[in-house]
């Protein structure tokens, strides 16, 4: 495996996440080191070749990557990049459920009548710990609360499973997991396992035609990003059953009147609304009954 590192102006972090997401590419991350007021561009990639294409295209979507140092590419033994994402993933809850790093199963001490997900993410995208994860694990949690769990639910683009992981945690009857990555339906389905929830949820490769295709479910979550969610509108709005919810992330909060508009336009008479969580926004949307 080879790491690939770049400095990046701490002044700069927000615009350029905003462009990391703009440019659809899960493998690199930003990260901050608040003492020293420091950050950097991570990313992991299987070859040498590999690195060096992604950071090219990297580059050239955003020339402000290449105006500063050159990046360091360092060769990874196994133990590096197996740990390396583990600094960015810490322990979290809403309400009586947990999301926990698996790697702290023995020292973490669950309340009494709370629920734990075992996480390891792996290289996928998917902790909790990102504002576009959390918004959709706190719908998912509040809609199981108001709606009670006799329903199903389809997580498109699972990334690491945690949110399909998290609605067979609570309950809900049937669950589906898909993803076009299939490293990321593999970290799902390893992480079904950690958590006894193989037999509750399936996990497969598909984007959001194949995925969808020949399926209707009462909740749909789609934390993706907000040009690719309005390209597919259709496709998402035509699965979800009479009074579902369709629950969007990955949006940031100066998008989300443009994908409101559009997912409106597309399904005239769904209630829509917005939770905000620093610079991310929802769009939760419900059709009529």
């Amino acid at each position: 495996m080879i790491e690939v590192t770049l400095p990046v102006p701490a002044d700069q972090v927000d615009i350029l996440d905003e462009s990391l997401l703009e440019f659809g590419e899960t493998r690199w991350m930003l990260t901050q080191d608040l003492p020293t007021a420091s950050a950097k561009l991570v990313g992991v990639f299987q070859s040498l070749t590999e690195a060096e294409a992604a950071f090219s295209a990297l580059a050239a979507a955003e020339p402000r990557f290449a105006a500063g140092v050159a990046p360091v590419f360092k060769e990874l033994v196994d133990a590096d990049w197996r740990d390396s994402y583990k600094a960015h993933f810490k322990a979290w809850n809403f309400g009586t459920l947990h999301w926990v790093p698996v790697w702290e199963r023995e020292k973490f001490i669950l309340p009494a009548s709370h629920q734990v997900i075992w996480l390891d993410p792996g290289l996928a995208f998917g902790t909790g710990n990102h504002e576009t994860t959390r918004l959709c694990c706190e719908r998912l949690v509040a809609l199981a609360q108001t709606t009670g769990t006799n329903r199903r639910v389809v997580d498109a683009g699972c990334g690491s499973g945690i949110l399909a992981l998290s609605a067979a945690a609570l309950g809900f009857r049937e669950v589906v997991g898909f993803d076009n990555d299939p490293v990321a339906v593999q970290i799902s389905q390893e992480n079904a396992v950690v958590n006894n929830l193989a037999e509750r949820v399936q996990f497969h490769e598909g984007d959001l035609i194949t995925g969808l295709t020949n399926r209707n479910t009462d909740i749909l979550l789609a934390n993706i990003q907000a040009d690719v969610l309005m390209r597919f509108a259709n496709e998402l709005i035509s699965t979800v059953n009479r009074g579902g919810h369709l629950v969007l992330s990955g949006i940031l909060a100066r998008e989300k009147e443009q994908v409101r508009d559009v997912f409106q336009k597309a399904a005239p008479g769904w209630t829509c609304e917005f939770r905000f969580l620093g610079e991310w926004s929802d769009v939760f949307l419900r059709r009529p009954a």
